[in-house]
C-alpha cells in the first residue's frame, strides 16, 4: 500500500516539473510592462527578464532610478516615470506602453509597485496612514492594471500581481500593510476568473516576511518610533513604554531573520511570465511554505493563539 503511495507521488512531481518546464515561445517579441523598478524586485525582476532577451518596459518613480537601471541593462530595456497614485500619470504611461507593443499588445504586466510604511498597531494610526498605502499597493495597482488591460487582452497575455504573506495572516501591529494585500489577494482573484475566459492568466506572488524588501527593521523602527511621538496622550498611557520596546524588539527580531536573496521572488515572477502552465500563487521564501501557508489553513482560534504567543514573546517571531 505505502509503495503505491509513495509511487503514485513520485510520478506525481515527475509531471508536475515537467508542466512547468514548458516555456513559451518567441520571448524575444514579448513585451513586459514592470511597476516599481527604482529597486527591490522590480529592479532585479527588469535586469533578468532582459538578461533573457524579452523587451522589458520599466517603471520607475525616480529619473535616477530609471537611469541607473538603463544603465546595468541593454539598448533593448526602455523606462518611463510613473507615479501610480495619479491618473494622469497612468494615462501617460499607458499611451507610453501601447505606442511601443502596438499590435502585438502587452504580454505581462507586473505590479510590482508598493510601500511598507504606517506599520503599527491600529489605534497608533491615523486614517491618512492608511490611505497612503492603500493609494499605492491597492488603488494604484487596481488602476494601473484597468488602464492596461485591453492591451495585455490583446496579447492574451498575464497580469502578475505582488501580494504578501500578510494578505493571508494578518498579524498585530501590522497596520495599513496587510490590509493592502488582503485587497491585492482578493482583487487577483477576481481577475483572474474573470479573464480565464480571454485567455489571460493571472498570477499572485506572495514573498515571505523574511524578504528584505518587505521586512526593513531600521526603516520600520523608526516609522513605529514616530507613530508613537504622535500618538495621543491616552494612547501612550494604555500601551506604555514596555509595550513599545517589545514592539520595537520584534521588529529587530524580523529584520535579523530576513533573507537578502531576491531572486527567490523574481524567480517566481519570471516564471509566471514565462511557463506556458504557470501557477496561481507562488510562495516565495521557507517562512512562506512552511509558516504563514499553514498557519493561513488551521482553526481561527488556534491562529490566534499562536499570533498571541508570538506577540508576547518578540524574541521568537517569525
Amino acid at each position: 500500500m505505502w509503495l503505491y503511495l509513495v509511487a503514485l507521488l513520485g510520478l506525481w512531481t515527475l509531471l508536475r516539473l515537467f508542466r512547468e518546464r514548458q516555456v513559451v515561445s518567441h520571448l524575444q517579441d514579448k513585451h513586459v510592462f514592470i511597476t516599481g523598478c527604482d529597486s527591490g524586485f522590480g529592479n532585479l525582476l527588469a535586469r533578468q527578464l532582459d538578461r533573457r532577451g524579452m523587451r522589458v518596459l520599466a517603471a520607475c518613480l525616480t529619473e535616477n532610478g530609471a537611469e541607473e537601471l538603463r544603465n546595468k541593462t541593454s539598448d533593448r530595456l526602455e523606462t518611463v516615470i510613473l507615479d501610480v497614485t495619479k491618473t494622469e500619470s497612468i494615462v501617460a504611461a499607458t499611451q507610453w506602453v501601447k505606442e511601443r507593443v502596438g499590435n502585438r499588445g502587452l504580454w505581462g504586466l507586473v505590479n510590482n509597485a508598493g510601500i511598507c510604511i504606517s506599520w503599527g498597531p491600529c489605534e497608533w494610526l491615523t486614517k491618512q496612514d492608511y490611505t497612503k498605502v492603500l493609494d499605492v499597493n491597492l488603488l494604484g495597482m487596481i488602476e494601473v492594471t484597468l488602464s492596461m488591460l485591453p492591451l495585455v487582452r490583446k496579447a492574451r497575455g498575464r497580469v502578475v500581481n505582488v501580494s504578501s504573506v500578510l494578505g493571508r495572516v494578518s498579524f498585530s501591529g501590522g497596520g495599513a500593510y496587510p490590509i493592502s494585500k488582503y485587497g491585492v489577494e482578493a482583487f487577483s482573484d477576481s481577475l483572474r476568473r474573470e479573464l480565464s475566459y480571454f485567455g489571460v492568466k493571472v498570477s499572485i506572488i506572495e514573498p515571505g516576511s523574511f524578504m528584505t524588501a518587505v521586512s526593513n527593521g531600521d526603516r520600520l523602527s523608526s516609522n513605529v518610533k514616530m507613530l508613537w511621538d504622535q500618538a495621543s496622550p491616552e494612547v501612550k498611557e494604555i500601551y506604555g513604554e514596555k509595550f513599545l520596546a517589545s514592539y520595537l524588539s520584534m521588529i529587530k527580531s524580523f529584520d535579523q531573520k530576513c533573507n537578502e536573496d531576491l531572486s527567490l521572488v523574481t524567480d517566481c515572477m519570471e516564471h509566471a511570465l514565462t511557463s506556458r502552465l504557470p501557477r496561481t500563487r507562488y510562495s516565495a521564501g521557507w517562512d512562506a511554505k512552511l509558516f504563514y501557508l499553514p498557519m493561513s489553513y488551521i482553526p481561527t482560534f488556534l491562529a490566534d493563539a499562536i499570533v498571541y504567543w508570538i506577540s508576547m514573546k518578540p524574541d521568537k517571531a517569525l
